[in-house]
């Protein structure tokens, strides 16, 4: 290709270029090659924190990053940082440089959107054609690039309008970029009607996708989720439906399928930590803490370098490694609770400055240590912070559950209780913290306790929905042995009793067992999930008294 001849030399010479290598001689070489295409102001870094610092000075029009950079970052950290920190406009370009091709470097640099990839050895014309054509639709497209960058998304809208019946070229990308900007400003409804326009031409995954989010942002929950189910059926590898689908999946309260789906999605994409990170959360509300623990070990590790490091995945890791560990006396549980108590001593190293979190790191080593019989260590654990746990209603919300479990587990559940009533009264409108405390209030055991109580409040519901009374009974009773305060479990129980009672007359003492089970939980709030419960079956058991 003749540079000169096809006007790009003009475009490469304005442009200005970084070039990221932890080899001399690559940076050397590309550097001579985008010289004789014209260029003129081009920078190099050797590193993944020089190409971040260089990047937050200088703003570039094309970054040419390989994606192994040695120790430290590789190209797909420096990709996300930039995002993350808005350092890579919209009007530059991104192209990942590689002589790897695996699936697992693909799919997870891909997820950050280079514009494109170049794998070595390049050569001149490779590079000259690559940047060529991706420089010239770079100019055609600048105006409205730089209104999606000054956030002008309206003016974006009416760029793409117009520029739809004369950028043929990019008709594509024009109908992608309008259709996107549609949804940023809550205009689902055109939004849906480019998806559909689309669709009925081509069968494209990126409008299958926008038509999932655009029906998942409507509520149209069954909708989005057939859709969505369908793209990934078809089109296995696109990672971001599997993602958008765990969402619908858990918005609807499935949180069993989202698990499974992004499951199969961290299977496809392991490196992607935000995508590890939600995997963690979903199984840990899941109580499956074996996943759970695999997902938060990932993430600590993909966050060594990442912008998205955080101390939250350590914690979520020490947590779910205390579940496991506690009351297991085996190898097993004995290597999960060493592993807690290193990964959170590696947190506070790591994270110095941040007082609350190391607050949060020794509450949960006192729990280690009391999972493991240690309970002079689990008590020095608790007092290396128990000054800055004198003044409770300092505390934020997470480390005053935080506390409250270590509370428990330590056995001073009047303190527990006590603390969590005045954290419920600061924190009355806030739904999502008032069900972690009733949670707590109902469940403060174990894990293995926890599980133990759920398995058999399976049991006594699958024996009353079959008819066996005296059977249900029996699986409530043994449950709430482990975990007397549970609201739910009583409740079960007391309509067990009453249907005992309605088909049974002559069991008098049924009468006498809901009343005591009653008298447990008269001191549920009204803002607990099953107050209206409570206050319905007591009202049925005075009727059938009275009856």
């Amino acid at each position: 290709m003749d540079t000169a001849a096809n006007g790009h030399e003009n475009f490469f010479k304005k442009l200005r270029y970084l070039i990221v290598d932890d080899f001399d001689s690559f940076r050397l070489s590309m550097r001579q090659m985008l010289r004789n295409f014209g260029a003129e102001h081009i920078e190099v870094a050797n590193s993944g924190g020089a190409a971040i610092q260089r990047c937050t000075y200088e703003q570039f029009d094309v970054v040419l990053c390989d994606y192994n950079l040695g120790e430290g970052k590789n190209g797909q950290h420096i990709l996300e940082e930039l995002r993350h920190k808005k350092l890579l406009k919209r009007t530059s370009l991104f192209l990942m440089v590689t002589a790897e091709t695996s699936k697992e470097m693909v799919m997870g640099a891909r997820e950050y959107q280079p514009d494109a990839y170049l794998t070595k050895p390049i050569n001149r014309a490779m590079l000259e054609k690559r940047l060529g054509s991706l420089v010239e639709q770079r100019r055609a497209l600048l105006p409205i690039n730089r209104a999606i960058d000054l956030e002008n998304f309206p003016e974006a809208i009416s760029l793409c309008v117009q520029a739809l019946p004369k950028q043929t070229k990019y008709k594509t990308w024009l109908l992608k970029t309008l259709a996107d900007l549609y949804q940023q400003v809550g205009d689902f409804g055109h939004a849906r009607k480019i998806y559909d326009e689309v669709l009925t031409q081509r069968d494209l995954s990126w409008a299958r996708l926008g038509k999932g989010k655009v029906l998942l942002a409507e509520q149209h929950f069954d909708e989005a989720i057939s859709t969505l189910k369908s793209l990934i059926a078809d089109h296995p590898d696109y990672i971001e439906g599997y993602d958008l689908l765990a969402q619908a999946q858990a918005q609807q309260g499935k949180l069993s399928l989202a698990q499974d789906t992004l499951s199969k999605a961290a299977e496809l994409s392991p490196n992607a930590l935000l995508r590890q990170k939600h995997f963690a959360e979903i199984a840990q509300t899941n109580q499956d803490m074996t996943t759970a623990s695999d997902a938060w070990r990932k993430t600590v590790q993909l966050g060594a370098h990442s912008i998205h490091d955080n101390a939250e995945h350590y914690l979520g890791l020490g947590r779910s490694l205390c579940e496991l560990s506690e009351g297991d006396s085996s190898e097993a549980g004995k290597a999960h609770a060493d592993e807690a108590i290193l990964v959170l001593g590696r947190m506070e190293k790591r994270f110095p400055e941040a007082p609350e979190v190391v607050i949060r790191s020794r509450l949960i080593q006192s729990r280690v240590n009391m999972g493991q019989g240690n309970t002079a260590e689990a008590e020095k654990c608790l007092q290396t912070v128990v000054t800055d746990l004198e003044e409770p209603t300092s505390l934020s919300a997470d480390t005053a559950i935080e506390y409250a479990k270590t509370l428990f587990r330590l056995g001073r559940a009047e303190e527990a209780k006590h603390l969590l009533a005045r954290l419920a009264k600061q924190h009355e409108d806030n739904s999502e913290l008032l069900q972690q405390i009733e949670s707590l209030l109902d469940e403060p055991v174990s894990y293995r306790q926890r599980m133990v109580a759920r398995d058999l409040n399976r049991t006594g519901i699958k024996a009353f929905e079959e008819g066996a009374l005296d059977d249900a009974a029996a699986a409530f009773k043994q449950a709430l042995e482990i975990v007397p305060s549970h609201a739910s479990l009583n409740l079960n129980l007391i309509q067990v009793l009453m249907k005992m009672y309605s088909e049974q007359p002559e069991r008098q003492a049924a009468l006498k067992d809901c009343d005591r089970h009653l008298d447990a939980l008269a001191a549920l709030p009204e803002h607990h999930r099953q107050h209206r419960r409570y206050l319905a079956l007591k009202k049925k058991l005075e009727g059938l008294k009275n009856a």
